[in-house]
Formats: C-alpha cells, sequence, structure tokens
C-alpha cells in the first residue's frame, strides 16, 4: 500500500481503525486497536506491543500480557473492513467450551484476523515467538481450533493494495 493503512480515510472517517472502531465499538464491552505507538487522532484505548518484533502473533502476545483478567479476545484486522459485527456473533454463538480459537473460514479458506482467541493459546504462541515463527496458522494448527464457515467470500476481503482501497472505498455496502 505504501503508507499505513489504518491511517487511510474510509467509509466517512479520519481513518480506516477509527472507522473499525466505531463500528465495532457498540457491541463489544470494550474495543481497543493494537499497535507499536498512538499513531491515532481520535479517542482510543491502544495496547501497545510489548515486543520488538511486528507481526499479528506479537499483537496477540501483548494482548494477553496486558489484559490479564481477560479469558478470550475478538481480533480483526484494520483491514477488513466489510466483516460486520454480526460475523463475531456467529462465532461467539458457534463456540465450543473446549476451543482454544473460534476462527472464521471463507471460500478463500481460513481467516486467522477474523477469530475468537483463548487464553489458553498463550504459552504455545510464546514458544512460536521465542523460535521467530510468527505466522497465525501455525498456532491454529497447534491448537485446538474450531472453524466456522462463512459462505460470503467478499465480507473477508483485505485492502492490501490501492486497487483494493479505490475500489472498497466506491462500494456502498460498508
Amino acid at each position: 500500500m505504501k503508507r499505513d493503512k489504518a491511517l487511510l480515510p474510509f467509509g466517512g472517517y479520519n481513518s480506516l481503525a477509527q472507522y473499525q472502531y466505531q463500528r465495532f465499538k457498540p457491541f463489544f464491552s470494550k474495543v481497543y486497536l493494537s499497535a507499536k505507538d498512538n499513531k491515532f487522532n481520535f479517542d482510543v484505548d491502544i495496547i501497545k506491543d510489548i515486543y520488538a518484533n511486528s507481526s499479528p502473533l506479537v499483537a496477540l502476545i501483548s494482548i494477553f500480557e496486558t489484559l490479564k483478567d481477560i479469558d478470550e479476545v475478538a481480533i480483526l484486522s484494520v483491514d477488513s473492513p466489510f466483516i460486520q459485527p454480526k460475523q463475531f456473533e456467529i462465532l461467539f454463538n458457534s463456540a465450543k467450551k473446549e476451543s482454544d480459537i473460534i476462527v472464521a473460514e471463507s471460500p478463500n479458506g481460513i481467516e486467522p484476523l477474523c477469530a475468537i482467541y483463548r487464553r489458553t493459546i498463550l504459552p504455545i504462541a510464546k514458544e512460536m515467538l521465542k523460535d521467530n515463527r510468527h505466522r497465525l496458522m501455525t498456532i491454529l494448527d497447534k491448537s485446538l481450533t474450531q472453524k466456522v464457515l462463512f459462505q460470503k467470500e467478499r465480507l473477508f476481503i483485505n485492502l492490501n493494495y490501492p486497487k483494493d482501497y479505490k475500489i472498497a472505498k466506491k462500494s456502498n455496502n460498508f
């Protein structure tokens, strides 16, 4: 994208991060953004990455190490603007008690950044970090992972390239 996706204007908000935050805030008791530092120009609680590396794995570990009283967290990447709170409601309602991770599966495959992670993954995550293995698919393979299938591929479009961003901005289906 050649610039920070989280700071791109989107959906009538100053940034994609603010757009996501405002959409999900009414549905969760608390919404945080995970980042290396507070680069946002709106009032939001930040969970800063505790480790030098940057990856979703580092963010996940940092979240659980910061929120010590929380046993599960819903995770959504900032660049997936078409996922709705309804998808998380489905994930929560489908969750089995014994699952470590409840993850969305789209027609394109597993969506590790649209998932519920439970604290039980922390030892595996820390071992992966120690071994410098940051792929979330690895933690899904090593944990009791429950997949929840969603049929609509469009929900899981990521804004990875300028053309994706341009198309998403024109969409009326926010």
